[in-house]
């Protein structure tokens, strides 16, 4: 089953590359006392994650810091992958891409993805859910191969009719 809204995020750290190094990122630092959308994508490089999920919310992060919305995304990805991600499609310093590298953290809230019949093994599923203070307030997992509700023209949609 996966996370539903009132639940509180999983203590499950990720990773984040900073200056050549990976550091551990608790979710209490990610999502503390802040308001959080959470984009998951199969993985980095991937043909519409990187040409549509993830230009997506770079082209809407002005919205987003109107909104006083902080974004995250996250991949069963290693840190160096998703640096490496970041820095080729041009991601903002405040648009920040986090490795689930074993897939704990999508495993623990109930959305990962076997994709072992592709080569990619274990994987997120494509969601989106925004927290406030690690605390779900809604969450959308998209049907397989489908891409809309974790677009970030639909969460913005979402922000601002909630809003």
């Amino acid at each position: 089953m996966s996370i539903q809204p009132g639940d509180k995020l999983p203590e499950i750290a990720l990773q984040e590359l900073q200056n050549g190094a990976v550091r551990s990122v608790s979710i209490a630092e990610a999502f503390g006392g802040k308001d959080v959308v959470l984009f998951a994508v199969p993985g980095a490089f991937t043909p519409t994650c990187s040409e549509a999920h993830l230009p997506g919310f770079i082209e809407a992060m002005p919205a987003f810091r109107d909104l006083g919305v902080e974004v995250i995304g996250i991949s069963v990805n290693d840190a160096f992958v998703m640096g490496a991600w970041g820095q080729q499609q041009g991601a903002p310093e405040d648009l920040r891409l986090l490795a689930d590298g074993n897939g704990e953290f999508s495993n623990a809230i109930g959305l990962s993805l076997d994709a072992s019949a592709y080569g990619m093994g274990l994987r997120s599923k494509r969601f989106a859910l925004y927290a406030e203070n690690g605390v779900v307030r809604w969450v959308e997992e998209e049907a397989p191969g489908e891409f809309r509700v974790s677009s970030a023209e639909h969460v913005l949609e979402r922000l601002r009719s909630e809003g």
